[in-house]
Formats: structure tokens, C-alpha cells, sequence
């Protein structure tokens, strides 16, 4: 007998954390005999106004989206148990999301973000007295925590969650070509993401622009905005819109693979999914060493993680300039994404903990 679940998810396909981290295991989950209802809070429309910078829209949209959230929730509830992405009502108390709850269920929280940094981190006094604990309150609410990597576990299990179940963010590897390292005229830098990140870029200004130079190579942006230019004057870029149809394609085009990152809280909470994206195109991969990045790359062996200025040039001279090293640590990280960081390897976990929590 298939076990039912019904996903309140906060976006639809165009928000990467709902997708990457729910919508991407459903074919197999219902292969798997996991039936998904899948309710999403947001819009795409509202996740374009966000990103084209629309504040105004993006407020007047989310107000609608709350109303027809707290009538689902409110509703007959008969699936066997809900799939919940961090909080049902974010900036509303745990207290007001559980008052619209009918019909209880056993709940699964994910979380792929260092959310409960959003609340306890919060600039405002009335954010943190309020809400500093919300995310605290929700783990020990849910039968089962699902964290991407092992800060967010252990805050799970520091606030008291019944049980934490570790699973990376993955990729579904069919989607990406290796690609086959080669000399050609001008290299490629590649970084993927989204307007909301692309200012980690900023400190690498100087050595992009040097290793660019010496190089003659480009830098590729994928999903970044023009205005990104203005903040690294003298790098060749280019920026491309990002599609899910068209980013493996992008990156195939690509010969390393950055994540630049600060060390912050929030960022020690992020899953480096984009580390795993130029992974299965076989790209090697240079990343900041914080938070999940010391866990994905292994330096030396599928990338490198530098600390200083001369470490990134330094790293990133090495692979430009070695197309035997760039091919050895892509295949390596290719290696890594099929065995451990994949949707096949992934998904039966997965579907165990629902079956688990259904009581099956």
C-alpha cells in the first residue's frame, strides 16, 4: 500500500531549495511507493519578482500565498503523514501555525539553509523575541529532521529533535555529461547561482582579474545579474540567464568550477550545490573552506579548498594550466556525485524515513 504524503513545500520548481531538495526525488519516490500531493506556499511568480528586485510585488503576492496556505492547512488532512520545507508560515509564531493545523499529522521538516539564523541572527530585537526560537520549536515538533549536512544536523539535535536523518543535496547525474578536458584558445571560469549570492564574487575581483590576464580566460555566470560587472571591473565575463533546461549545457561549457563563500553562520549552514553540480559534469572545483565545502572537496583529489588570495591564484594557475589535472579531479568528482551524491543513491533513503515515519 503506497504511503501518502502531502508536501508544503515553499516554492514551486523555480525555487532551488524546493526543488533540489523535494520536487527532484518525486518521479522516484512514487516509484518507490511514496504518493506526493504537493502544495507550495509561493509562486514561481512571486520567486521572479524577488530576483528582478520587485519588493512590491513580491510583498502583495505573499500576502495572497499566505491565505491559501493557512486554508490548506486548515482543510481535511488524509495523507499519512506532511513533508514540510522548515516552517509552515515564515515570520508567523510556531503558536499561529499550529492553531490552523486540522487533523494532525506526523510531520518530516528539510532543511537545506541555516533557517533558525533568519529568526535568532535577526537585526531586529522584536524578530529575535519572538521568532528566535520558532525553528527550534518546529524540529522538536516533527517525528524526523532531515538536514543537509552536519551543522544543520546538530542544531537539530541540540533543539531537541526526536530524530535527524543526514541527506546531502544531490544531483540527478543523467543529466550531466562528463565533459573531456582539452587545450583550446581561452578557458572558461564557471560559477552558478542566483542574483540573491552573487555577491560572494566580490572578493575574488582581484584574482579573477589577475588570472584571467594571465590566462587569457573567461568568466562564465550563470543565473547572475549584469549589474555583477560594476563590481568586477577589468574580468571578461559573461552573464547567462539560468534555465533549468539549459544549466548542464552551460556548465559543460565550463573548465573550473568556484564557490567563493564568507564565514558566517548562515553560510556554515548552506549544502554547496553547485560544488555537486560542476562535480558531475566533471569539473574540478575550487571552494571556500566553510561549512559543507571541507566535506565535498577533498583537495587534491577532486579540487582544492583555498584560504588566502595566493591560494586561489595559485590553485587556480595549476588547473588552467593542466589539462592532465583538470581531467584527474573532474573524473574524481564525477566519481564521488555517482556513488554518494545522487539522486539513485539518495532516494530509497529517503523514501525509507517516509515509510518510517508513516509507521510501515
Amino acid at each position: 500500500m503506497p504511503v501518502s504524503v502531502r508536501l508544503l513545500s515553499k516554492f514551486p520548481r523555480l525555487g532551488a531549495s524546493s526543488r533540489l531538495r523535494m520536487l527532484q526525488y518525486l518521479p522516484s519516490l512514487d516509484r518507490l511507493g511514496i504518493a506526493v500531493d504537493h502544495q507550495p506556499l509561493l509562486s514561481d511568480a512571486y520567486v521572479k519578482a524577488l530576483h528582478e528586485g520587485r519588493s512590491y510585488t513580491s510583498r502583495m503576492l505573499a500576502g495572497c500565498h499566505y491565505v491559501k496556505r493557512i486554508r490548506e492547512l486548515s482543510r481535511k488532512n488524509t495523507s499519512d503523514l506532511d513533508w514540510v520545507e522548515g516552517e509552515l508560515l515564515p515570520f508567523l509564531p510556531r503558536g499561529f501555525e499550529k492553531a490552523f493545523m486540522r487533523g494532525r499529522r506526523p510531520f518530516v521538516a528539510e532543511y537545506d539553509d541555516a533557517l533558525f539564523h533568519r529568526y535568532d541572527l535577526s537585526p531586529s530585537a522584536s524578530v529575535r523575541s519572538m521568532l528566535g526560537t520558532k525553528i527550534d520549536a518546529v524540529m522538536r515538533d516533527s517525528a524526523c529532521v532531515i538536514a543537509g549536512n552536519r551543522y544543520l544536523a546538530e542544531h537539530a539535535q541540540r533543539a531537541g529533535a526526536a530524530r535527524v536523518e543526514m541527506i546531502p543535496t544531490v544531483v540527478d547525474a543523467s543529466r550531466y555529461t562528463p565533459v573531456v578536458h582539452r587545450e583550446r584558445e581561452r578557458l572558461v571560469i564557471g560559477w552558478i547561482g542566483s542574483p540573491v549570492t552573487q555577491h560572494y564574487l566580490h572578493a575574488l575581483h582581484g584574482v579573477l582579474r589577475e588570472i584571467c590576464t594571465r590566462h587569457n580566460a573567461l568568466l562564465r555566470l550563470i543565473g547572475a545579474r549584469s549589474d555583477i560587472a560594476e563590481y568586477l571591473p577589468g574580468v571578461p565575463l559573461e552573464c547567462v540567464p539560468w534555465t533549468e533546461q539549459s544549466e548542464a549545457a552551460l556548465l559543460s561549457g565550463v573548465d573550473v568550477g568556484i564557490m567563493p563563500l564568507l564565514d558566517g553562520p548562515w553560510e556554515r549552514g548552506k549544502c554547496g550545490y553547485k560544488l555537486i553540480q560542476y562535480m558531475a559534469c566533471g569539473l574540478p572545483v575550487l571552494a571556500s573552506p566553510i561549512g559543507v565545502n571541507s566535506d565535498l572537496v577533498r583537495s587534491g583529489v577532486n579540487g582544492f579548498l583555498p584560504m588566502s588570495t595566493d591560494d586561489w591564484i595559485d590553485t587556480l594557475s595549476l588547473l588552467l594550466g593542466s589539462v592532465e589535472v583538470r581531467q584527474r579531479l573532474g573524473m574524481a568528482g564525477r566519481l564521488r556525485v555517482e556513488t554518494e551524491l545522487c539522486i539513485r543513491v539518495q532516494a530509497p533513503r529517503l523514501a525509507e524515513i517516509m515509510r518510517g515515519v508513516a509507521g510501515r
